[in-house]
């Protein structure tokens, strides 16, 4: 991964509460993980999306940044979520909603 290219993911998850890495966008998931990590966040406000299938540098750069293997991936105020499978195991439990309220406080 280029210098660059962890600047900008840097960049994108300190400045948008909620990103997400994903396949398609918000409005048109390309994959039904994506779609279903972006229907779980979207009742928490605003989501910064990122289509990896647009830029294939990013959807390699971001697994190596992450140390995760697959896509979509969540970050909330700055921290490392998971995919999708993560993301539905927090809505499921009560655990999202505080996660995302937690660094609004913060």
């Amino acid at each position: 991964m280029t210098p660059e290219l962890k600047a900008r993911f840097d960049q994108e998850i300190r400045e948008n509460p909620i990103v997400v890495y994903m396949k398609g966008n918000a409005l048109f998931p390309r994959c039904g993980f994506s779609g279903l990590a972006v229907e779980l966040l979207k009742p928490f406000g605003k989501l910064y999306t990122v289509d990896v299938l647009a830029e294939p540098e990013v959807r390699d750069g971001i697994k190596e940044y992450s140390s995760w293997p697959t896509i979509p991936q969540v970050y909330i105020h700055g921290k490392f979520v998971g995919g999708s499978d993560i993301v539905r195991e927090l809505a499921q439990n009560g655990e999202l909603e505080a996660l995302v309220k937690a660094g609004k406080q913060g």
